[in-house]
C-alpha cells in the first residue's frame, strides 16, 4: 500500500512540475513572411523575454543591401503593397519615427535588416513592446496583433514618416500564441 502511495505521489509531483515548467514559458507570436505576389518568403518568431521582445527573422528574395523593419498596428497584408498594414505600432502624437530621433522612437521602430545575397538572417530585440498583458504600460506596447514589414531600402531612422525605407517588400501577420 505504501509503494502505491509512494508512486501515487510522485507521479503527481512530475505531473505538477511539468505544468510549471508549461506554465513558465514565455509568450510568443509568429509570422509567415510573404512577397507582394503573396509568396512565402521568410518567417519571423517573437519571444518574450524580461524587459522586451526578441524577433528571430528569416527572409528571401530580397534585393542585396539594407532595409528597414517595422512591426505595424494591423494584421493584414493585402496585394496593396502591404498598405493595409498600417502604421508602425506606437504611432502617435508625441512620438516620432526612427531609433535616432530625439523625440523618440515608435513601438514598431526595428534596427535595419541586411541581405547580402538575397537571403537575411537576423536576432532583433527591443524593449518597446511586449507580448505579456502584466508588463504593458508607458513605454512599453501591448502586442495583440499586427504585422511585420520588410522595406525594400535602409531605415535612415530619423525622417518622417519612414526614414526613406520605401516600398513594403514583404509583410507577415503575427499570430499571438
Amino acid at each position: 500500500m505504501s509503494r502505491t502511495l509512494s508512486i501515487v505521489a510522485a507521479a503527481l509531483a512530475l505531473g505538477l512540475a511539468a505544468g510549471a515548467v508549461q506554465a513558465a514559458t514565455p509568450p510568443s507570436a509568429t509570422a509567415q513572411l510573404v512577397n507582394a505576389a503573396g509568396a512565402p518568403v521568410g518567417s519571423a518568431t517573437l519571444t518574450e523575454g524580461p524587459s522586451g521582445v526578441l524577433i528571430e527573422l528569416d527572409a528571401t528574395g530580397l534585393t542585396p543591401g539594407w532595409h528597414g523593419l517595422h512591426l505595424h498596428e494591423t494584421g493584414l497584408c493585402a496585394a496593396d503593397g502591404f498598405k493595409s498594414a498600417g502604421a508602425h505600432m506606437g504611432h502617435m502624437t508625441g512620438v516620432s519615427h526612427g531609433l535616432l530621433n530625439p523625440a523618440g522612437a515608435e513601438a514598431g521602430d526595428l534596427p535595419n535588416l541586411y541581405s547580402a545575397d538575397g537571403t537575411a538572417h537576423a536576432q532583433v530585440y527591443t524593449e518597446r513592446v511586449t507580448l505579456d498583458p502584466a508588463k504593458a504600460g508607458p513605454g512599453r506596447l501591448l502586442i495583440k496583433g499586427g504585422s511585420v514589414i520588410i522595406h525594400a531600402a535602409r531605415d535612415d531612422q530619423s525622417t518622417q514618416p519612414i526614414g526613406g525605407a520605401g516600398a513594403r517588400v514583404a509583410c507577415g501577420v503575427l499570430k499571438v500564441n
